[in-house]
């Protein structure tokens, strides 16, 4: 995809640029990610899948890549965002799905993935093999990882049937985040090593020109690697410079290719600018841009109480934490709390497992009814202003209606807009 790798030689001639990647199937997000980038006059927009949201199986979003194309199209169309500027991505592309299965059984099916991404247009698509399946050792050696992410490259240059200009990129690297942060407490990360990830594309360059890839090594645009971010349950570990200072010095000489920073959620805007200037030129954010979703729907739910009878109420709130409840699937193995304190982790958990049951069909239909009710009676300005601030300002200045959509989405802009600033830092 020719313009994300324009905007990867930018950085690499020696502008501070990037690009937030959200990675997300939540309708509200996608639209507050393109209204954003609509209201900042943003040139390339980069939004997400994962293999566990959308695969050809469905995922659990139930959508298969060309159904999550057409979708997000869909709200693009809408609001009258040009597909010329947005660019899709597929995040950890490769057996996560299915590590249940024999290390050959998940590989078949990641090729028939991968082959799906790319062919349903997808422009930037990250291999990633770096999880042990049924009969794979733990860990997995680096040479298997690498392996098998060349076998999927192949696949998806076996995909592609359209002209250079739109052929894919590619992010590599075998030390790779947990998707949707840690699942146990942290106190303290440590920094990849330059010499683990010149290694690792040292490996991965060499396996993929030995295999006639040559081609699609020079659409490799980053490697993922650790600088030192992440969140679990409720805290966040902050990103610090001098820590990584030896790994962004050892990037710069590499052609055509930056850092790839996951499990950027919740870390500070300089942390962020930090980041980019330090050649993590890709930022990607998930469960922080699904928790302000959350944080808007609670205080929407909040006011609610305040000015709809409780017989007209939603209980939006109480009937998410029923339903999570009664299907504990997506959370079972990640909070181990009882009573008031397992609601508080099902509600409040930076890890935000809560976004797997937006889709529930009496969940969406309270969040209906929620809306429907707050259309009714406009909520008071000085409820907004006690449980969305940020709404209310942007409210005064003129910038959002009191639709409890647009306030949502405002919410949700609110943390966008700390990524568009460390990744445009002069504009």
């Amino acid at each position: 995809m020719k313009a994300i790798r324009d905007l990867i030689a930018r950085h690499k001639s020696g502008e501070s640029v990037g690009i937030p990647s959200v990675c997300t199937a939540h309708p509200l997000v996608i639209e507050a990610t393109l209204r954003h980038a609509l209201a900042q006059d943003a040139q390339i927009v980069l939004i997400e899948a994962t293999s566990n949201q959308v695969n050809q199986d469905g995922g659990y979003t139930g959508m298969d890549p060309a159904a999550y194309r057409d979708f997000v199209w869909a709200i693009a169309d809408r609001i009258g965002f040009p597909h010329a500027r947005l660019v899709l991505g597929g995040d950890h592309l490769g057996p996560n799905a299915w590590t249940k299965l024999s290390a050959e059984e998940a590989m078949a099916k990641a090729e028939i993935m991968v082959g799906a991404y790319v062919a349903a247009g997808f422009g930037k698509i990250h291999l990633d093999c770096s999880m042990s399946c049924a009969d794979d050792p733990v860990p997995l050696a680096e040479a298997v990882i690498a392996e098998r992410a060349a076998r999927l490259c192949r696949a998806a240059e076996a995909a592609y049937d359209g002209g250079p200009e739109y052929a894919p990129a590619y992010i590599i690297g075998t030390e790779v985040p947990v998707p949707g942060g840690a699942a146990e407490d942290l106190d303290e990360l440590t920094v990849t090593t330059p010499e683990a990830a010149l290694a690792t594309l040292g490996m991965h360059r060499e396996l993929f020109v030995s295999q006639g890839l040559s081609g699609a090594w020079d659409r490799v645009i980053a490697t993922v690697v650790q600088p030192g971010v992440e969140f679990d349950h409720d805290k966040v570990v902050d990103y610090l410079p001098e820590k990584a200072a030896a790994l962004s010095a050892a990037i710069e000489p590499v052609d055509h290719i930056v850092y790839e920073a996951h499990s950027t959620d919740y870390q500070t805007p300089a942390a962020l600018a930090a980041l980019v200037r330090d050649h993590f030129a890709i930022l990607k954010v998930g469960p922080g841009v699904t928790f302000a979703l959350r944080e808007a729907l609670w205080a929407l739910d909040a006011i609610e109480r305040e000015t709809v009878p409780e017989a007209k109420r939603s209980g939006l709130r109480a009937v998410t934490l029923e339903r999570m409840h009664a299907e504990p699937g997506n959370w079972s193995k990640y909070y181990h709390g009882t009573g008031a304190g397992l609601d508080f982790q099902l509600q409040y958990s930076f890890s935000d497992r809560i976004r797997y049951y937006w889709p529930d069909p009496q969940i969406a239909a309270a969040q209906e009814k929620l809306f429907a009710n707050l259309r009714e009676r406009v909520p008071p300005l000085p409820l907004v202003s006690q449980y969305l601030p940020n709404v209310f300002a942007a409210h005064r200045a003129g910038r959002v209606t009191l639709d409890p959509a647009d306030m949502t989405i405002a919410h949700i802009s609110a943390t966008l807009d700390a990524y568009y600033g460390a990744c445009h830092p002069h504009v």
